[in-house]
């Protein structure tokens, strides 16, 4: 089952006590070398690369359920290139037991590949719950997105939120990672006053090497290079360090209303690798 999200987290070790990881098809060996430190059935995403295959997609998710944790895979919408393409992955899926928790995403091709253009779509086309799919978490933008209005992305949430509802399926939102807490907590604010009462995971990038975070920063157009350095405390003039997410945490704890922003936990992005991740918040917690 999903572990339900605090609702008043009050230190960061409150916030730390949940939480969830991601990884790619490529990280088998690193999610056995790292399960000893992370709780079982903490929910760990499959990313849904264009470079990976529905075989290392299913056998991650298998890999993900045989040590105990929660295989929560991607579905990227415009990388899907048919609706028996859809449901062979889902198929897939439910006979390893590891489809009833799908994280639905629009993708990053500009053109669709197949017929489905975002995850709406996806989640309006009926195959998630023939194939067993209870619980479909959906992304959230804080920071906002590059290529879509501010507007049409609240208008995605509300809709996406909406058709997950009348289809009797539970969700959750996942927002894209960030350096700065401030668009966070206002975008939570803003979240609640729209009605829509989710519970989110706030996206947190992992501890990792300084230049990797730049990179992941610039790819994803999320903050300036100066930015990050000034919100993580870092000098740019020498990059040959590490960085992690204590002070994003402490501050997100500082800002946070439980009447305001509602039910929050954090969701890992593991730039730095999933065992280095995973360490770091065993310790902290």
């Amino acid at each position: 089952m999903t572990k339900e999200l605090p609702d008043g987290p009050v230190s960061p070790k409150g916030l730390l006590a949940d939480f969830s990881l991601e990884m790619t098809g490529k990280d088998i060996p690193a999610l056995e070398a790292a399960s000893s430190t992370i709780p079982p059935g903490t929910p760990i995403n499959i990313t849904f690369l264009g470079n990976e295959d529905l075989t290392m997609r299913v056998a991650a998710a298998a890999a993900v359920k045989t040590a105990g944790f929660l295989p929560v895979p991607h579905v990227s919408a415009r990388r899907v290139t048919s609706p028996q393409d859809l449901e062979s992955f889902l198929g897939a899926l439910r006979d390893e037991g590891a489809a009833e928790h799908i994280f639905a995403v629009g993708g990053d091709p500009a053109e669709p590949m197949g017929p489905y253009a975002d995850s709406l779509a996806l989640i309006n086309s009926g195959s998630f719950e023939a194939f067993g799919v209870r619980s479909v978490s959906i992304a959230g933008y804080p920071g906002g997105h590059a290529d879509l209005d501010d507007e049409v992305l609240w208008e995605a949430l509300d809709a996406k939120a909406s058709a997950l509802r009348e289809r009797g399926m539970t969700s959750q939102i996942i927002t894209q990672f960030g350096f700065d807490t401030t668009p966070v907590l206002d975008w939570l604010a803003e979240l609640r006053q729209r009605g829509i009462d989710l519970p989110v995971r706030v996206g947190v990038p992992g501890p990792a090497g300084i230049k990797r975070l730049l990179g992941y920063a610039r790819r994803f157009g999320v903050a300036s290079s100066a930015g990050i350095a000034k919100r993580y405390g870092f000098s740019l003039g020498n990059l040959l360090g590490t960085a992690g997410p204590e002070r994003f945490i402490q501050d997100l704890v500082a800002g946070y209303e439980p009447e305001r922003h509602g039910r929050l936990g954090l969701h890992f992005y593991t730039f730095g690798g999933i065992e280095s991740t995973s360490k770091w918040v065993a310790e902290h917690r």
